[in-house]
């Protein structure tokens, strides 16, 4: 019995120091930030040193965004749980002819002090509504099809 409590105390202790790591998006952000200079470096340039962006703003295509998150597995007492090392965010700003013109760098920290705001957006439909009721039945068809198939004939 002692033999087998020493193994399964091994097997715990050697699986729980392998930390798993799990990283997204482009690798060192922040220092790959710094080769980035304003008024002289290019959307070539970009792109060679960081990729492809991760977002591409929807209302400025001018406006690219990368993240960086990196992740590890907690220790086995916890389950499972994550912690957050990296979260970090780099826009970057071109202008009409590709050359960078603005760029932000935001870490874990500067993301923790940013404050959002409560308030509610109430919704502008009625429940009785034409558009309301025909969205319904589109959801409820598409939700239950039809199980029975035509035979050809």
């Amino acid at each position: 019995m002692f033999k087998y409590l020493i193994i399964l105390i091994l097997i715990t202790t050697s699986c729980a120091s392998n930390k798993v790591v799990k990283v997204h998006g482009t690798n060192q952000i922040d220092i790959k930030s710094k080769k980035l200079f304003i008024n002289k470096t290019n959307k070539n340039d970009i792109m060679e040193l960081l990729g492809p962006p991760s977002v591409i703003s929807t209302f400025d295509n001018n406006t690219w965004i990368y993240l960086e998150r990196k992740e590890v597995s907690s220790t086995i007492f916890k389950l499972g749980n994550k912690k957050l090392i990296k979260n970090n965010v780099l826009v970057v700003k071109l202008n009409n002819s590709g050359i960078l013109e603005n760029k932000d760098f935001f870490d874990l920290n500067k993301m923790n002090s940013l404050d959002f705001n409560e308030n509610i957006t109430l919704s502008r439909y009625q429940k009785d509504s034409f558009v309301y009721n025909l969205l319904t039945s589109l959801r409820e068809k598409i939700n239950n099809p039809v199980t029975k198939k035509r035979s050809s004939r």
